[in-house]
């Protein structure tokens, strides 16, 4: 069995990691390349970095930010926001980016998708698709940060980027994104049963119930989240327990694993740990880490 992607999301305005709430209200976090050094020292197994305002303001990406995390990052790392040409692209993995992100300069040229799957391979291929709902059971894609409607479906859209060479989707919901009340099933199972290519199911993930019940609805390969990983130490590996407990297939591969720990049936959070259990560790020795 393949195991589920746990896949950490940097919105980044103005250089800055966001927290983002329903794409039009952003609050800062702190600087990028500190989140994914503790990401990477926390077990998470890929990180997407998306510079959520290139595009708005006509920029060009930052390669420089790219150099400076691709420094601290030892899992694949995937660049976003304000792709537009080959060239681009090629500077991005030139800078330490594994895979490219586009998203409104596709829907503009979907020739790009075909050309960067040339130049590139389809791996390093990531088409993000940003959708709100417009009805009870239909959905449309939205371009330039969720701006502009685009008369596409989310699910007719990822069928054609994979038949131009994507190598994998990101399916993001912008009425669920920051709303911490669990993703949008039904967006992520119309693009997921749409396509064969590994989908990476983004927008709204508040607990780790929520990313269980993404992995046992859904086929999505990759369970991605922003604002969950950001203020939790060890966000990543007390979820992968959790998940484990509850027979996902996941890579656990960190010092601490949490395993033998119990959690809250409801949210999937750790239980809070007995007084008994502090004391006794007072005399216990332990190996010396960083984390």
């Amino acid at each position: 069995m393949l195991k589920k992607r746990i896949t950490a999301i940097l919105p980044i305005k103005s250089g800055i990691l966001v927290q983002s709430i329903a794409f039009n209200k952003y609050l800062p976090v702190g600087k990028p390349e500190i989140a994914v050094e503790f990401l990477n020292e926390w077990g998470i197994d890929e990180i997407i970095i998306l510079d959520i305002t290139a595009t708005l303001e006509g920029r060009t990406p930052d390669y420089d930010m790219i150099k400076r995390i691709s420094k601290k990052c030892f899992v694949p790392l995937t660049s976003g926001g304000g792709i537009k040409t080959i060239e681009e692209m090629r500077l991005l993995t030139h800078f330490g980016a594994d895979k490219i992100a586009i998203n409104s300069s596709a829907l503009k040229n979907p020739g790009i998708i075909e050309k960067a799957a040339k130049v590139f391979g389809s791996q390093c291929v990531v088409v993000s698709i940003d959708a709100r709902p417009v009805s009870t059971d239909s959905y449309e894609v939205y371009s330039n940060s969720g701006t502009i409607a685009t008369e596409k479906t989310p699910a007719e859209w990822a069928r054609q980027a994979e038949n131009l060479g994507a190598g994998e989707i990101l399916i993001n919901s912008i009425s669920h994104d920051g709303q911490k009340k669990g993703y949008d099933i039904n967006l992520i199972k119309a693009v997921s049963n749409t396509v064969s290519i590994p989908v990476i199911a983004l927008g709204g993930a508040g607990n780790p119930r929520h990313f269980l019940e993404c992995a046992k609805e859904t086929t999505a390969s990759s369970l991605a989240a922003g604002n969950f990983f950001h203020f939790t130490e060890h966000s990543p590996i007390t979820l992968k327990a959790y998940l484990k407990q509850n027979n996902i297939c996941v890579r656990l591969d960190t010092y601490a694993d949490y395993n033998e720990l119990n959690f809250e049936e409801d949210t999937g959070r750790l239980k809070k740990l007995n007084e008994t259990y502090f004391q006794k560790l007072r005399f216990e020795y332990h190996t010396e880490e960083i984390i």
